[in-house]
């Protein structure tokens, strides 16, 4: 308890008053759920946290509560009191049976439960943005301080707490195992789907992923002319279909019209070069398959940002304003990314580049799939399958990086290839699992790519 009361302490010094909260409500709220533990499924959907709480006891009951629930063991007076005084929320069971029996005692109703949750809440709010100014504050009077990197961290602490991900202090193990329960006992429910990783739209690749998780960053890298920009828009388009969250593509290398007649190609099944030219022909065959795929692609929501030389503060920045919708983001390519910083060499502003994304999918809560150009070096091996050290201007790309794929066509290298369809995409690191290389097939008329034992049929 006694970090927290650190921090209400430091919160009370600032403003020179105790900071905002409303004592009533929670005893009220805490009393309510003694007399009928049923009701706490319904706070826990508010009060998603302890901290929501002012008063260190009930926001130390509070606790106890959440770890019973959330271990399937019952809430009542006995298992509360025994997990107080196990957790030293009281040093005795006399301390603890006393402040519960005050409770108690000024129990009215449970009927207004829902009420004085969301005062609560409201309260919680004020304090966390008077812990926001304070840090704010501190920050604008220190030597050296840059106005784009204090707006930044404006911008990402008022959108954290928007996203209830604001915490001020260090998290105990206790109360992150309870979220990993959590998502636990999500992933095994009748909404499971929700809760996994967004699938890639390719059954072999998402095996050994286990689909697009979030928070992690995805590096994409191949050699030009491998179709690796064709590949991300697949994927891309794949992920829309499957999770109907906003997929959003920084597209630094081709105008947001050149992704979307890739899109149409791929959708519609009808030649790349066909929909460059114009040149339909006399077939009324081509515009109808157009409008079909049209009238599909339209009802996705991808979000597309043509931005030269952006960086990753104003990719944030457009990002924050999708709020909790944002499903996938799709960064064609890396190297064409600018830094907000001087540097003195190359190698160190991509390397700042990837840590910064790294963290953008972190504090966002979503994956990021980045592409990448790979070195000459594999050119001029026998064997020109890519390799980690190929990663162009590596820096720190290889570490950062959660899962780094990369993109490879045999027939590119031969002179008279027999089948331009084979093509693979390695799976070279894999935080989360095994390392694999699966088989896909290329219909470059198309730009598109299957799984190989997919046959992908004409809408």
């Amino acid at each position: 308890m006694a970090a927290s009361d650190n921090s209400i302490q430091t919160l009370s010094e600032l403003i020179g008053r105790e900071p905002p909260y409303a004592i009533d409500a929670e005893r009220a709220i805490l009393s309510a759920i003694l007399v009928e533990p049923s009701l706490f499924t319904e706070v826990v959907q508010i009060i998603r946290k302890p901290e929501y709480f002012y008063d260190e006891y009930i926001r130390g009951l509070y606790s106890c509560c959440y770890w019973l629930e959330s271990q399937g063991k019952p809430i009542d007076l006995v298992t509360v009191i025994d997990q107080a005084v196990e957790t030293s929320v009281f040093t005795t069971q006399e301390m603890a049976r006393s402040y519960i029996k005050q409770l108690l005692d000024g129990f009215v109703s449970k009927g207004n439960v829902g009420e004085y949750c969301k005062i609560i809440e409201d309260k919680y709010y004020v304090r966390t943005l008077i812990e926001v100014s304070s840090e704010l504050i501190k920050r604008s009077t220190e030597k050296n301080v840059k106005s784009e990197e204090l707006l930044d961290l404006a911008e990402q602490m008022i959108y954290d707490i928007r996203s209830g991900k604001f915490a001020s202090g260090l998290m105990s193990l206790e109360s992150v195992i309870m979220e990993v329960y959590d998502h636990l006992q999500d992933l095994n429910s009748a909404d499971a789907d929700k809760y996994k990783g967004i699938s890639t739209g390719f059954a072999s690749l998402d095996k050994v992923m286990m689909g697009l998780n979030d928070t992690d960053l995805i590096i994409l890298a191949a050699r030009p002319g491998m179709g690796k920009s064709a590949f991300a828009l697949n994927l891309a388009v794949n992920a829309a279909k499957k999770s109907r969250k906003d997929t959003v593509i920084f597209s630094l290398e081709m105008s947001p019209e050149q992704v979307a007649t890739r899109m149409l190609a791929s959708e519609s099944l009808i030649n790349h070069s066909v929909l460059h030219s114009g040149d339909f022909g006399q077939g009324d065959d081509v515009w109808g398959e157009l409008a079909k795929g049209t009238e599909r692609l339209t009802k996705l929501p991808i979000f597309l940002d043509g931005t030269a030389n952006i960086t990753v503060p104003e990719m944030k920045a457009k990002l924050r304003r999708r709020q909790g919708s944002l499903g996938l983001v799709v960064i064609d390519y890396l190297q064409l990314m600018s830094s907000p910083n001087h540097h003195n060499n190359r190698v160190q502003e991509v390397s700042e580049i990837t840590r910064q994304l790294k963290l953008m999918a972190k504090e966002l809560k979503v994956p990021v799939l980045a592409l990448s150009q790979l070195s000459r070096e594999a050119e001029k091996r026998e064997n020109k399958r890519p390799m980690l050290s190929d990663l162009r201007e590596s820096g720190s790309i290889e570490q950062d990086a959660d899962i780094i794929l990369f993109l490879y066509r045999d027939a590119y290298y031969q002179d008279h290839p027999t089948d331009l369809s084979v093509a693979e995409c390695s799976v070279a690191k894999n935080r989360h699992g095994q390392l694999s290389t699966v088989n896909l097939v290329w219909r470059g008329e198309y730009m598109l790519f299957t799984d190989a034992d997919t046959i992908h049929k004409e809408h």
